[in-house]
Protein backbone atom coordinates (compact mmCIF):
# COMPACT_ATOMS: atom_id res chain seq x y z
CA UNK A 1 0.00 0.00 0.00
CA UNK A 2 1.05 3.59 -0.59
CA UNK A 3 -0.25 6.37 1.68
CA UNK A 4 -0.58 9.92 0.32
CA UNK A 5 -1.24 12.86 2.60
CA UNK A 6 -3.35 15.58 0.97
CA UNK A 7 -4.22 17.41 4.20
CA UNK A 8 -2.57 17.14 7.63
CA UNK A 9 -3.67 20.10 9.80
CA UNK A 10 -6.39 20.08 12.42
CA UNK A 11 -9.35 22.34 13.19
CA UNK A 12 -8.94 24.90 10.39
CA UNK A 13 -6.85 25.33 7.23
CA UNK A 14 -3.86 27.65 7.47
CA UNK A 15 -1.49 29.21 4.95
CA UNK A 16 1.99 30.66 5.06
CA UNK A 17 1.97 34.45 5.38
CA UNK A 18 4.27 36.87 3.57
CA UNK A 19 6.20 37.22 6.83
CA UNK A 20 6.64 33.43 7.05
CA UNK A 21 8.06 33.30 3.52
CA UNK A 22 10.39 36.25 4.15
CA UNK A 23 11.72 34.49 7.24
CA UNK A 24 12.48 31.36 5.21
CA UNK A 25 14.27 33.43 2.55
CA UNK A 26 16.37 35.21 5.20
CA UNK A 27 17.36 31.92 6.82
CA UNK A 28 18.27 30.46 3.43
CA UNK A 29 20.43 33.48 2.57
CA UNK A 30 22.21 33.28 5.91
CA UNK A 31 22.86 29.58 5.38
CA UNK A 32 24.20 30.23 1.85
CA UNK A 33 26.66 32.70 3.38
CA UNK A 34 27.42 34.48 0.10
CA UNK A 35 28.12 31.41 -1.99
CA UNK A 36 27.28 31.44 -5.71
CA UNK A 37 25.60 28.66 -7.66
CA UNK A 38 26.49 27.77 -11.23
CA UNK A 39 22.94 26.79 -12.18
CA UNK A 40 19.50 25.84 -10.86
CA UNK A 41 20.59 22.25 -10.31
CA UNK A 42 23.38 23.36 -7.97
CA UNK A 43 21.01 25.69 -6.12
CA UNK A 44 18.47 22.88 -5.75
CA UNK A 45 21.16 20.57 -4.38
CA UNK A 46 21.96 23.18 -1.73
CA UNK A 47 18.28 23.58 -0.84
CA UNK A 48 17.70 19.84 -0.56
CA UNK A 49 20.93 19.01 1.22
CA UNK A 50 21.59 21.86 3.62
CA UNK A 51 18.54 23.93 4.46
CA UNK A 52 16.39 21.44 6.31
CA UNK A 53 12.69 20.84 5.79
CA UNK A 54 11.39 23.72 7.93
CA UNK A 55 13.22 26.24 5.70
CA UNK A 56 13.19 24.49 2.33
CA UNK A 57 9.63 23.21 2.58
CA UNK A 58 6.42 23.44 4.58
CA UNK A 59 4.14 21.07 6.43
CA UNK A 60 1.24 22.69 4.61
CA UNK A 61 -2.13 23.87 5.75
CA UNK A 62 -4.92 21.63 4.43
CA UNK A 63 -7.17 19.83 6.89
CA UNK A 64 -7.36 16.01 6.96
CA UNK A 65 -7.50 13.99 3.77
CA UNK A 66 -5.37 10.84 3.44
CA UNK A 67 -5.40 8.52 0.43
CA UNK A 68 -4.62 4.82 0.82
CA UNK A 69 -3.54 3.39 -2.52
CA UNK A 70 -4.09 -0.36 -2.54
CA UNK A 71 -3.13 -1.17 -6.12
CA UNK A 72 -6.80 -1.61 -7.05
CA UNK A 73 -8.69 0.51 -9.57
CA UNK A 74 -10.92 2.13 -6.91
CA UNK A 75 -9.73 4.98 -4.70
CA UNK A 76 -9.75 4.79 -0.90
CA UNK A 77 -9.49 7.94 1.22
CA UNK A 78 -9.85 8.88 4.87
CA UNK A 79 -11.79 12.11 5.51
CA UNK A 80 -12.78 14.97 3.24
CA UNK A 81 -11.03 17.95 4.84
CA UNK A 82 -9.80 20.81 2.64
CA UNK A 83 -7.14 18.44 1.29
CA UNK A 84 -9.96 16.83 -0.70
CA UNK A 85 -9.67 19.59 -3.30
CA UNK A 86 -6.11 18.63 -4.45
CA UNK A 87 -6.99 14.96 -3.99
CA UNK A 88 -9.91 15.45 -6.36
CA UNK A 89 -7.65 17.12 -8.93
CA UNK A 90 -5.33 14.10 -8.64
CA UNK A 91 -8.23 11.69 -9.28
CA UNK A 92 -9.46 13.61 -12.32
CA UNK A 93 -5.96 13.82 -13.80
CA UNK A 94 -5.38 10.09 -13.40
CA UNK A 95 -8.76 9.06 -14.79
CA UNK A 96 -8.50 11.00 -18.08
CA UNK A 97 -12.29 11.07 -18.36
CA UNK A 98 -12.81 7.44 -17.30
CA UNK A 99 -15.36 6.86 -14.50
CA UNK A 100 -13.93 6.60 -10.99
CA UNK A 101 -15.14 4.90 -7.81
CA UNK A 102 -14.06 6.64 -4.61
CA UNK A 103 -14.54 5.07 -1.18
CA UNK A 104 -14.29 7.52 1.74
CA UNK A 105 -13.91 6.50 5.39
CA UNK A 106 -15.15 9.28 7.66
CA UNK A 107 -13.67 9.53 11.14
CA UNK A 108 -16.43 11.97 12.08
CA UNK A 109 -18.31 14.93 10.65
CA UNK A 110 -16.74 17.95 12.31
CA UNK A 111 -16.31 20.72 9.78
CA UNK A 112 -12.55 20.40 9.31
CA UNK A 113 -13.09 16.80 8.15
CA UNK A 114 -15.90 17.43 5.64
CA UNK A 115 -15.24 21.00 4.43
CA UNK A 116 -13.40 19.89 1.29
CA UNK A 117 -16.28 17.89 -0.14
CA UNK A 118 -18.08 20.82 -1.84
CA UNK A 119 -14.82 21.40 -3.77
CA UNK A 120 -14.20 17.72 -4.59
CA UNK A 121 -14.39 17.83 -8.38
CA UNK A 122 -14.96 14.08 -8.99
CA UNK A 123 -18.32 14.46 -7.21
CA UNK A 124 -19.45 16.68 -10.11
CA UNK A 125 -18.49 14.19 -12.85
CA UNK A 126 -21.32 12.04 -14.27
CA UNK A 127 -20.52 8.34 -14.11
CA UNK A 128 -18.36 8.61 -11.00
CA UNK A 129 -19.39 6.92 -7.76
CA UNK A 130 -18.53 8.42 -4.36
CA UNK A 131 -19.31 6.01 -1.53
CA UNK A 132 -19.04 7.56 1.95
CA UNK A 133 -18.73 5.23 4.96
CA UNK A 134 -19.20 6.21 8.59
CA UNK A 135 -20.52 5.14 11.98
CA UNK A 136 -22.44 8.35 12.73
CA UNK A 137 -26.21 8.41 12.25
CA UNK A 138 -25.91 12.04 11.10
CA UNK A 139 -23.37 11.26 8.36
CA UNK A 140 -25.56 12.12 5.37
CA UNK A 141 -27.28 14.98 7.19
CA UNK A 142 -23.94 16.68 7.89
CA UNK A 143 -22.78 16.46 4.28
CA UNK A 144 -26.07 17.81 2.97
CA UNK A 145 -26.36 20.59 5.56
CA UNK A 146 -22.99 22.16 4.78
CA UNK A 147 -24.03 22.60 1.14
CA UNK A 148 -27.56 23.83 1.75
CA UNK A 149 -28.27 27.58 1.55
CA UNK A 150 -27.24 29.89 3.03
CA UNK A 151 -23.97 28.01 3.74
CA UNK A 152 -23.13 27.10 0.14
CA UNK A 153 -24.71 27.85 -3.25
CA UNK A 154 -24.54 24.28 -4.65
CA UNK A 155 -26.68 21.64 -2.88
CA UNK A 156 -25.34 18.12 -2.72
CA UNK A 157 -28.28 17.01 -4.87
CA UNK A 158 -26.84 18.99 -7.81
CA UNK A 159 -23.61 16.95 -7.85
CA UNK A 160 -23.60 14.73 -10.95
CA UNK A 161 -21.76 11.72 -9.52
CA UNK A 162 -23.65 8.97 -7.76
CA UNK A 163 -23.18 9.69 -4.06
CA UNK A 164 -23.95 6.96 -1.56
CA UNK A 165 -23.83 6.94 2.24
CA UNK A 166 -23.04 3.65 3.95
CA UNK A 167 -23.57 3.18 7.68
CA UNK A 168 -21.02 0.83 9.28
CA UNK A 169 -20.88 -0.56 12.80
CA UNK A 170 -18.04 0.12 15.27
CA UNK A 171 -15.71 -2.79 16.02
CA UNK A 172 -17.15 -4.81 13.11
CA UNK A 173 -14.96 -5.50 10.09
CA UNK A 174 -16.40 -4.83 6.64
CA UNK A 175 -14.85 -5.16 3.21
CA UNK A 176 -14.26 -2.83 0.30
CA UNK A 177 -13.36 -5.44 -2.31
CA UNK A 178 -10.40 -7.35 -0.84
CA UNK A 179 -9.60 -4.58 1.66
CA UNK A 180 -10.69 -5.25 5.26
CA UNK A 181 -11.70 -2.20 7.30
CA UNK A 182 -12.47 -2.14 11.02
CA UNK A 183 -13.81 1.04 12.68
CA UNK A 184 -13.15 1.64 16.37
CA UNK A 185 -14.72 4.18 18.71
CA UNK A 186 -12.42 6.97 19.96
CA UNK A 187 -12.73 9.56 22.71
CA UNK A 188 -13.76 12.84 21.06
CA UNK A 189 -16.63 15.32 21.32
CA UNK A 190 -19.53 13.77 19.42
CA UNK A 191 -17.43 10.61 18.98
CA UNK A 192 -14.89 9.81 16.30
CA UNK A 193 -13.76 6.52 14.82
CA UNK A 194 -10.36 5.20 13.89
CA UNK A 195 -9.96 2.77 11.00
CA UNK A 196 -7.75 -0.29 10.77
CA UNK A 197 -7.18 -0.99 7.07
CA UNK A 198 -5.74 -4.37 6.07
CA UNK A 199 -4.78 -5.52 2.59
CA UNK A 200 -2.25 -7.94 1.08
CA UNK A 201 -0.59 -8.61 4.42
CA UNK A 202 -0.14 -4.93 5.32
CA UNK A 203 -1.95 -2.82 7.93
CA UNK A 204 -2.51 0.93 8.11
CA UNK A 205 -4.30 2.51 11.08
CA UNK A 206 -5.86 5.97 10.67
CA UNK A 207 -6.49 7.36 14.14
CA UNK A 208 -7.21 11.06 14.37
CA UNK A 209 -9.30 13.22 16.70
CA UNK A 210 -8.83 10.91 19.64
CA UNK A 211 -7.98 11.77 23.24
CA UNK A 212 -6.09 9.39 25.52
CA UNK A 213 -6.42 9.65 29.29
CA UNK A 214 -3.37 8.84 31.41
CA UNK A 215 -5.52 7.25 34.11
CA UNK A 216 -7.70 5.16 31.79
CA UNK A 217 -5.68 1.97 31.41
CA UNK A 218 -8.65 0.08 29.97
CA UNK A 219 -8.92 2.51 27.07
CA UNK A 220 -5.15 2.48 26.58
CA UNK A 221 -5.12 -1.32 26.36
CA UNK A 222 -8.03 -1.30 23.92
CA UNK A 223 -6.29 1.23 21.64
CA UNK A 224 -2.99 -0.67 21.80
CA UNK A 225 -4.83 -3.81 20.70
CA UNK A 226 -6.37 -1.87 17.79
CA UNK A 227 -2.89 -0.68 16.75
CA UNK A 228 -1.25 -4.07 17.32
CA UNK A 229 1.57 -4.87 14.85
CA UNK A 230 0.43 -2.23 12.36
CA UNK A 231 2.87 -1.34 9.60
CA UNK A 232 1.82 2.32 9.86
CA UNK A 233 -0.20 4.30 12.40
CA UNK A 234 -1.37 7.83 11.54
CA UNK A 235 -1.88 9.48 14.94
CA UNK A 236 -3.43 12.70 16.21
CA UNK A 237 -0.56 14.49 17.99
CA UNK A 238 -2.11 17.96 18.00
CA UNK A 239 -1.13 19.06 21.51
CA UNK A 240 1.78 18.83 23.90
CA UNK A 241 1.49 16.42 26.83
CA UNK A 242 1.16 19.36 29.22
CA UNK A 243 -1.78 20.74 27.23
CA UNK A 244 -3.61 17.39 27.14
CA UNK A 245 -3.60 17.13 30.94
CA UNK A 246 -4.31 20.80 31.71
CA UNK A 247 -5.78 23.66 29.67
CA UNK A 248 -6.84 21.44 26.73
CA UNK A 249 -7.99 18.40 28.64
CA UNK A 250 -11.25 17.01 27.19
CA UNK A 251 -10.67 18.86 23.89
CA UNK A 252 -10.53 15.53 22.10
CA UNK A 253 -6.92 15.36 20.89
CA UNK A 254 -3.67 13.70 21.91
CA UNK A 255 0.08 14.30 22.04
CA UNK A 256 3.36 13.01 20.64
CA UNK A 257 4.15 11.39 24.00
CA UNK A 258 1.04 9.21 23.92
CA UNK A 259 1.80 8.46 20.27
CA UNK A 260 5.20 7.00 21.16
CA UNK A 261 3.94 5.05 24.18
CA UNK A 262 1.05 3.48 22.27
CA UNK A 263 3.18 2.70 19.21
CA UNK A 264 5.83 1.02 21.36
CA UNK A 265 3.27 -0.95 23.34
CA UNK A 266 1.52 -2.12 20.15
CA UNK A 267 4.82 -2.96 18.35
CA UNK A 268 3.97 -0.58 15.51
CA UNK A 269 6.58 -0.30 12.73
CA UNK A 270 6.00 3.27 11.54
CA UNK A 271 4.31 6.20 13.29
CA UNK A 272 3.22 9.42 11.60
CA UNK A 273 2.31 12.48 13.69
CA UNK A 274 -0.84 14.07 12.25
CA UNK A 275 -3.62 16.67 12.72
CA UNK A 276 -1.12 19.43 13.46
CA UNK A 277 -2.09 22.39 15.62
CA UNK A 278 -2.86 25.26 13.19
CA UNK A 279 -0.80 27.80 15.17
CA UNK A 280 2.36 25.67 15.02
CA UNK A 281 4.95 26.92 12.52
CA UNK A 282 7.10 24.70 10.33
CA UNK A 283 10.00 25.28 12.73
CA UNK A 284 7.85 24.28 15.72
CA UNK A 285 6.69 21.09 14.00
CA UNK A 286 10.29 20.28 13.05
CA UNK A 287 11.33 20.66 16.68
CA UNK A 288 8.41 18.50 17.83
CA UNK A 289 9.45 15.76 15.42
CA UNK A 290 13.04 15.82 16.67
CA UNK A 291 11.86 15.64 20.29
CA UNK A 292 9.52 12.74 19.48
CA UNK A 293 12.28 10.78 17.79
CA UNK A 294 14.55 11.40 20.76
CA UNK A 295 11.82 10.22 23.15
CA UNK A 296 11.43 7.01 21.16
CA UNK A 297 15.20 6.51 21.14
CA UNK A 298 15.60 6.72 24.91
CA UNK A 299 12.47 4.76 25.85
CA UNK A 300 12.34 1.84 23.41
CA UNK A 301 12.99 -1.66 24.71
CA UNK A 302 14.72 -2.84 21.56
CA UNK A 303 11.70 -2.52 19.29
CA UNK A 304 12.31 0.59 17.17
CA UNK A 305 9.45 2.70 15.83
CA UNK A 306 10.23 4.80 12.77
CA UNK A 307 8.68 8.26 13.25
CA UNK A 308 7.71 10.88 10.70
CA UNK A 309 5.60 14.03 10.78
CA UNK A 310 2.88 14.29 8.14
CA UNK A 311 2.97 17.09 5.61
CA UNK A 312 0.81 17.87 2.61
CA UNK A 313 2.34 15.87 -0.25
CA UNK A 314 4.07 13.22 1.86
CA UNK A 315 3.97 9.69 0.43
CA UNK A 316 4.83 6.56 2.42
CA UNK A 317 5.21 3.07 1.01
CA UNK A 318 3.90 0.40 3.37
Amino acid sequence: MRVRFWGTRGSIPVALTAADIREKIVLALLKADGRRFEDAEAANAFVRGELGFAVAGTYGGHTPCVEIETGLDDYLVCDFGSGARPFGAHVNARQHGRPAVIHALMSHVHWDHIMGFPFFRPAYVPGNVVRIYGCHDVLEQAFRAQQDPPCFPVPLSVMSAKIEFVHVEPEQTFHIGPVAVTPSLQLHGGDSYGFRIEHAGKTVVYSTDSEHKVEDQRQTSRVAAFFRDADLVIFDAMYSLAETVSVKEDWGHSSNVFAVELAQSARVKKLVLFHHEPVNSDATLDKLLAETRRLEEITNDGHRVMISSAYDGLEIEV
